[in-house]
């Protein structure tokens, strides 16, 4: 068989496969001297590791005792090989007892992670579907990445866009700013990854421009690694976690100066005299001075008023990363943020505002359309039941016990079965001993994986699952400018297959194949969406390539906006009411107090 190459798509990126009489030999990126080079040409050792999972495999003391068994024994005891029709019978029964004996509550759905850039293959995606085709189960929603902000941020801004997807374009940074300040730190290692996958791999590009541009650069963070290399910035390194402190005690230099725009502040926010009354001390007889804030966060006091009066003095970009949000009270940084632009009065102004990520992950601020990435339709849950993605061990280790959660009371389900496909909460739970033991407590759990990971080492059922180089997918990112067809570039190593097969073999099991699958193969799938995207295409007045040329050149680069995106513009400059109770940005929320 001749050598071949073919172009696919992954979270590091779309990246050029060499295959060789049927094998995958070498990954290279899709645009020369792509930085992610390194991590791309990784691909043949991660699908040819001896780590894949090459059968389905069940626990021994599992299979000999089924829900008997010792659930203290995951990871523990060996594992025995079975075929898949004995793999997908057991699964099919357990979860048919459980749902029978103890309803779709006691069913948890666990898939967190970033699985496949593919949105067919998108590993969350079909689990959702196929357990709420079977009768339900609890899900999970937010994330670790900003779910303090998402939680926060409707009540502020009225959506969480401002963090999701929505952010100020680069080239209106590089037109306009004079001075970006970017708390927590622009770290070059976060530019690698985009959810999705992407084509283009430019805040390198963007950054260096920006800094040609004579634009300034301020980077608040207390490691030095948060800025790429070869940038000329100002470096501020606070003690860890006082981010919020430093953004109060410039509110107060601000108002104090009266270097605030007033005008702004009456007219697009709410609850301004309230903030303002708490950074004079009005509320706790403290005043949230520079001194204040310098005792807190170890920088000098001058240091920051000096920082106060150039944010004033220009057109200024503040930026916050996601991870300022991952701790205790993290989403306070969030609004003391969205605090000190509005004080400035330059939100929704090119170049000016505020702007969440840039230093996080890849393609924030790109240039792109937004509503052409096509995903799989959801199936509505007939348990209707989640929890906050964090919350998992708590579930497991307190059935029936309460918890807060957004302002609502609520109760965590008895969970008999976990259903885990796509991610690896071993490594992004919070607490992994305490994790460890909660995963103690279930009856059964079920795992798909391509590897042994270590929740594949603690499962009782584990179905071993393809990659994205062993099946056709169609892929992209909302943050980037590329959508990418991804052939099947190998065979199936072992007797992996892909998530779809697996349940759509389940749900003929089940009697639900026809809700599963909607009457659609996963090749019709792929086409399926492709068409979606046209009609979502045609309606901003663009023309994409016929399929075939589509599938044969392995992409399209969809065309750029015709004016570059600018947070929140069209509520300052279109007047457009945000979905706030007031309508406009609310500095003090009745809600949340």
């Amino acid at each position: 068989m001749a050598a071949e190459t073919r172009i696919s798509l992954c979270h590091w990126g779309a990246f050029k496969a060499r295959i060789d009489d049927g094998r995958l030999v070498a990954a290279e990126p899709f645009q020369p001297g792509d930085s992610s080079a390194r991590m791309i040409g990784a691909w043949p050792e991660l699908v040819y590791s001896p780590l894949r999972i090459a059968q389905p495999m069940v626990r021994e003391g599992y299979l000999k005792q089924r829900s008997a068994s010792d659930p203290g024994q995951r990871g523990c005891e060996a594992f025995v090989p079975v075929g898949w029709d004995t793999a997908l019978d057991l699964v099919a029964e357990e979860l048919t007892r459980v749902r029978e004996t103890h309803g779709p509550s006691a069913i948890f759905g666990g898939s967190y992670g970033w699985s496949s850039a593919g949105r067919v293959h998108h590993a969350r995606t079909q689990l959702r579907r196929f357990l709420s085709a079977g009768g339900g189960y609890v899900d999970q929603y937010a994330n670790y990445s900003w779910g303090a902000a998402q939680m926060l941020l409707p009540h502020v801004l009225g959506d969480f866009e401002a963090v999701s997807e929505a952010a100020t374009a680069w080239p209106a940074i590089v037109e306009n700013t004079d001075l970006l300040v970017a708390f927590g730190g622009l770290n070059p290692k976060n530019w690698h990854v985009t959810a999705g996958g992407a084509g283009q791999h430019g805040m390198s590009t963007w950054v260096r421009k920006a800094q040609e541009r004579g634009i300034e650069f301020t980077i608040i963070s207390p490691l030095r690694s948060d800025a790429p290399d070869g940038l000329k910035y100002q470096w501020l390194s606070p003690v860890p976690g006082s981010d919020t402190a430093l953004m109060l005690g410039l509110a107060h230099t601000l108002l104090a100066e009266n270097l605030h725009d007033r005008d702004f502040l009456n007219r697009y926010t709410s609850g301004f005299e309230a903030f303002s009354n708490y950074l004079a001390g009005g509320t706790d007889g403290q005043p949230k001075t520079a001194e204040w804030a310098a005792s807190i966060t170890g920088l000098a006091a001058e240091d920051i008023r000096q920082l106060a009066r150039k944010m004033a003095a220009g057109r200024t970009m503040l930026s916050a990363s996601w991870s300022l949000q991952r701790g205790d009270h993290g989403e306070q940084s969030y609004w003391a943020l969205i605090a000190l632009a509005a004080m400035l009065g330059q939100i929704g102004k090119p170049g000016g505002g505020f702007t969440f990520g840039y230093g996080s992950l890849n393609g924030v601020g790109a240039v792109r359309r937004r509503g052409l990435v096509p995903v799989m339709p959801p199936i509505a849950n007939p348990a209707g039941q989640a929890i906050p993605v964090a919350r998992i061990a708590d579930m497991l280790l307190q059935p029936g016990g309460s918890y807060r959660c957004d302002g609502r009371d609520l109760v965590y389900p008895d969970i008999r079965l976990v259903y885990w496909a796509g991610g690896n909460p071993f490594h992004h739970h919070q607490d992994l001993n305490r994790f460890r033991k909660a995963w103690t407590r279930p009856e059964t759990i079920i795992v798909h994986d391509s590897w042994w990971t270590p929740t594949a080492r603690r499962a009782d059922i584990v179905l071993p699952s393809t990659t994205s180089t062993e099946r056709e997918d169609i892929g992209g990112s909302s943050r980037d400018p590329y959508v990418f067809y991804m052939p099947r570039l190998v065979n199936p190593v072992g007797g992996a297959r892909d998530d779809m097969a697996i349940f759509r073999e389940l749900a003929a099991r089940l009697g639900c194949e026809e809700t599963f699958t909607d009457g659609r193969s996963s090749t019709e799938w792929v086409r399926y969406l492709y068409d979606r995207m046209e009609i979502a295409a045609a309606e901003q007045g663009l023309s994409t390539p016929e399929f075939k040329v589509f599938k044969e050149q392995g992409y399209w680069e969809v065309p750029p906006p015709e004016t570059d995106e600018i947070l929140l513009s069209d509520f300052i400059e279109k007047g457009l009411p945000l979905a706030t109770p007031s309508g406009r940005i609310e500095l003090y929320s009745e809600r949340i107090a």
